[in-house]
């Protein structure tokens, strides 16, 4: 009996759907052969493992049934017994399979649509997989679309075969499009989705500017001039930190190229966008200087542990520097990684003069001095009764106006100054019933000791009750780091286990395991 039926018209489709969606033709052929296998399930059995396969010259279907030769029969329908199956072929083994071939089927309507269906469903996912693998690699790049439709202010892109995603907030703001108009974006995200993969296109995304630069200065393509930093105010503002390479080219001029023409082709590109290009520094204060251009800066103090710096402008650069809505120091703040603070000089010289003020009169009320003498000690760099107590006195004598009696009277009240300090910190302990042993452990302050006073941790009990973390949120992250807390607290708990080493012999038999 002939088990295949010839359908040469099979691979004619299969050519066709091959070159209209750019799928390989074996691809489709396999889709075809799912297709058929469903519809054969159909017929003959889901629970059947039943397989097509279409040849590849001729078009010849073939439609079988097969059968796993296994040892101990578990499904009766797809699986024979080992015995059974050598009484058909002698030398088979375990594992093999029984390959019996099935008439073929006349597609009914309802069969012909669902292979249809089948079909259509996996040219779709091999199209899908082939344009993931395409646009995966070429996340960073700047693409050139077409317009297809609009949908709430989205835009889809037919860019080649595929379809991408550029939504409304990543349009420069006042720019439109229509359809069929050609639209240049930047491709910053590639996923691959179950509804197929989405490509997502960006006009404001720093990036987008840097691979426009790239394009229209050779120097940046070349490798010779690197784009640093990019920090954006879409449709409004930009600025762009680059340096040299070569010490003999001037990074910023070629970057603006001759009479501008270089800038004015992105700047036409970003709807006008203004673009301040400004030369990046390994100086951390240079190059918030040059970020914050045009303005002029007349000091600069860095706080690097804050990531934050202060920035001293004249009077008149303020408004300059500051920019419109706080746009100038937002972009230069966003282009350094730091927390840029505006200063004026006169709000500067007010605030150190308030500064010395309060720095003055701690030395005045603690050491009973008059102000000449607090002056002296600020402008000389203490600032604090502390450093004051344990100051090298030969430093102490270099400073004009003091001699040797005059220091050693200085360290001395400084010294009393703490010592009262600390009298009045272990009173106010004992007042909130902050307990010796505690204060005993040795590791901490008496001001520490009156915080944890202040949040109910008066006895060893309540200190061995806390979390290492809970420690840290109490004394505060400068005051102690959690591994410290954690062995505190530790050695706060050690006395709830005294004596249980002790006990445990006794109430155990010789040779028993005690608890």
């Amino acid at each position: 009996m002939d088990t295949s039926v010839s359908r040469p018209e099979l691979l004619l489709v299969a050519d066709a759907v091959s070159r209209e969606k750019g799928i390989d033709r074996e691809e489709v052929l396999e889709a075809m052969e799912q297709a058929i296998q469903k519809a054969g399930r159909a017929k003959y059995g889901h629970e059947k493992d039943i397989r097509a396969t279409i040849d590849r010259r001729s078009g010849e279907v073939r439609l079988s049934r097969w059968t796993e030769v296994v040892d101990q029969v578990e499904n009766e329908d797809a699986q024979i017994a080992l015995s059974i199956a050598r009484k058909f072929r002698p030398e088979i083994q375990a594992g093999e399979y029984l390959i019996d071939p099935l008439p073929p089927i006349d597609f009914g309507r309802i069969a012909a649509q669902t292979a249809k269906q089948v079909i259509v469903q996996r040219v779709r996912e091999y199209e899908r997989k082939r344009q993931y693998n395409e646009f995966k690699d070429r996340v960073g790049e700047i693409v050139n679309g077409t317009v297809k439709r609009t949908e709430y202010g989205n835009l889809l892109v037919e860019i080649g075969s595929a379809e991408a995603l550029l939504r409304r907030d990543e349009l420069i703001p006042r720019e439109t499009f229509r359809n069929s108009d050609r639209v240049r974006a930047y491709i910053y995200d590639v996923r691959d989705e179950p509804r197929g993969p989405q490509i997502f296109l960006s006009r404001t995304h720093p990036a987008f500017l840097a691979k426009l630069f790239a394009q229209e200065v050779p120097e940046i393509y070349d490798g010779i001039i690197e784009i640093k930093a990019v920090a954006r105010d879409p449709g409004s503002r930009a600025k762009m930190a680059v340096i040299s390479r070569d010490a003999s080219i001037d990074p910023v001029g070629a970057c603006v190229g001759m009479r501008g023409s270089r800038v004015q082709a992105v700047v036409a590109e970003l709807q006008g966008e203004k673009i301040d290009i400004i030369p990046w520094s390994p100086q951390a204060a240079t190059f918030v200087v040059n970020a914050l251009a045009p303005a002029e800066v007349s000091k600069v103090v860095m706080d690097e542990e804050a990531g934050r710096v202060e920035v001293v402008v004249p009077d008149d650069q303020l408004s300059l520097a500051i920019g419109r809505r706080g746009q100038n120091v937002r972009l230069a703040s966003q282009l350094t990684r730091w927390d840029i603070d505006i200063l004026t000089e006169a709000e500067e010289s007010e605030r150190r003069q308030e500064e010395f003020r309060r720095r003055s009169n701690q030395f005045v009320e603690a050491l009973d001095v008059d102000d000449v003498i607090a002056g002296l000690l600020v402008t000389e760099g203490y600032h604090s009764i502390e450093e004051l107590a344990f100051a090298d006195p030969d430093e102490l004598v270099g400073i004009e106006g003091f001699d040797e009696s005059v220091v050693q009277e200085l360290v001395q009240r400084a010294e009393g100054h703490l010592v009262r300090q600390e009298e009045k910190l272990d009173e106010r302990r004992q007042e909130l019933g902050v307990t010796d042993d505690i204060a005993n452990m040795g590791v901490f302050t008496n001001q520490m000791l009156v915080t944890l006073g202040e949040k109910g941790v008066k006895t060893l009990d309540d200190l061995g009750d806390l979390a290492g973390d809970e420690l840290v949120e109490i004394l505060g992250a400068d005051a102690i780091e959690e591994d410290a807390a954690n062995e505190i607290i530790m050695a706060a708990r050690a006395h709830w286990f005294d004596g249980e080493e002790g006990a445990t012999p006794s109430s155990t038999p010789e040779g028993g395991a005690g608890v």
